[in-house]
């Protein structure tokens, strides 16, 4: 029974290093003769995500027994952000939504989906965007349901919702209509699956963007939506959002370390013909790999205990998501100088990098947002 405790004890210390691995091996060989093609929109990667799960890509981060432990899904992540940072992203709407299954207090809806999206045997992705930023005064909630009989009636439209399908879920919120029980006044709000071979919601794909088109982004359309009780993740939605918001922000750093550390390995790809020229650039491939380790110990120790409810570790949360971002543009950036103008080429992986590093930057919690966050904790 001791070594069985001490087994344990270990492999929380130590995130299994062949769930990274497996994720790795996949990325080089399935993953990376894709990546063109799903930067310009020809490609969606449905398979090579199934793949992903079926070796534990989106499994590891499930609490067990009170816990929950994000350090390998990040390692992960990583591993698919170095080879391509469009699928690295839909890594991280298939984490939130297997985040979101997984500390629901609908055990019904834990039981049901957990599993299938745990494995990837469904895909899916999180339409939090919006209510992230309603809940910090930037926008208003752009989904109104009303309540009925064994259930809600949704309505709205959210223009950006990304690893989507005719047969994936995704998590987001709706404001109540009649603000029943909520004491305060405020809008009351609930968080639900949306199934998206609903007839009710209509998928409408969004016009091309400047990198990542093969991500599976749709304008989502809910025309009377019926959301039944078994598809409800949290009602209020407000205390679950705090429970599950480190993890959202944390797990982005995902996609931050595995790009970041592409970059690094393009600028030395080039320092044979051009190291004799790029030595005088301020910014080198030593500067990156310092500050990639210096950002991956900090991602590792705040992952550890993603439910820590202290003010002090969200700003932590909160500052590291900001670095993260500003250093995937600086690292592109300096990458894209290195190489010159062969970097500017269509067909090298440096200017797809100075694309993808941008949307790291904007993505919701955007660096804007983050600055207004930490200027108002």
């Amino acid at each position: 029974m001791g070594s069985l405790a001490l087994s344990r004890a270990e492999s929380l210390d130590q995130p299994a290093p062949s769930i990274a691995g497996e994720v790795a091996r996949i990325a080089r060989e399935d993953l990376a003769p894709l990546a063109a093609g799903i930067d310009d929109g020809s490609v969606y990667p449905a398979e090579v995500l199934r793949k992903f799960g079926a070796v534990g890509a989106w499994g590891s981060h499930v609490p067990h027994e009170g816990p929950a432990d994000l350090r390998c899904a990040i390692q992960a992540m990583a591993a698919i952000g170095e080879v391509c940072g469009a699928t690295a992203f839909m890594a991280w709407c298939q984490n939130t939504l297997v985040w979101y299954a997984a500390n629901s207090t609908n055990l019904k809806l834990a039981k049901r989906f957990g599993d299938a999206f745990s494995t990837g045997r469904v895909l899916g992705g999180t339409g939090l965007s919006n209510p992230m930023k309603s809940f910090f005064g930037i926008e208003k909630l752009k989904l109104r349901g009303r309540k009925v009989e064994g259930g809600y009636i949704v309505r709205g439209a959210l223009p950006w919702v990304s690893n989507l399908g005719p047969d994936h879920y995704f998590g987001t919120i709706f404001e109540r209509e009649d603000n029943q029980g909520i004491a305060s006044g405020e809008p009351g709000t609930v968080m639900f699956l949306a199934d998206c071979s609903d007839p009710a919601i209509t998928l409408t794909p969004c016009k091309p963007f400047m990198a990542m088109d093969g991500t599976g982004t749709y304008g989502v359309q809910f025309r009377d939506v019926f959301v039944p009780d078994e598809l409800i993740l949290a009602d209020p939605a407000g205390p679950f959002v705090k429970k599950i918001r480190a993890g959202f922000i944390l797990l982005q750093a995902g996609m931050a370390l595995g790009l970041i550390k592409d970059c690094i390995n393009i600028m030395g790809e080039v320092d044979s013909p051009l190291g004799h020229i790029n030595r005088y650039l301020p910014q080198q491939p030593v500067h990156f790999r310092d500050l990639a380790a210096e950002l991956e110990a900090e991602t590792m120790a705040l992952a550890r205990d993603p439910y820590n409810e202290d003010e002090t570790y969200w700003r932590k949360v909160i500052a590291l998501r900001l670095r993260a971002g500003e250093a995937s543009v600086a690292a592109a950036h300096a990458a894209m100088l290195h190489c010159g103008a062969r970097g500017y080429l269509r067909s090298h992986r440096a200017q797809r990098r100075l694309r993808e590093a941008y949307f790291v930057a904007i993505v919701t919690p955007a660096t804007k947002q983050l600055r207004k966050m930490l200027a108002e904790s």
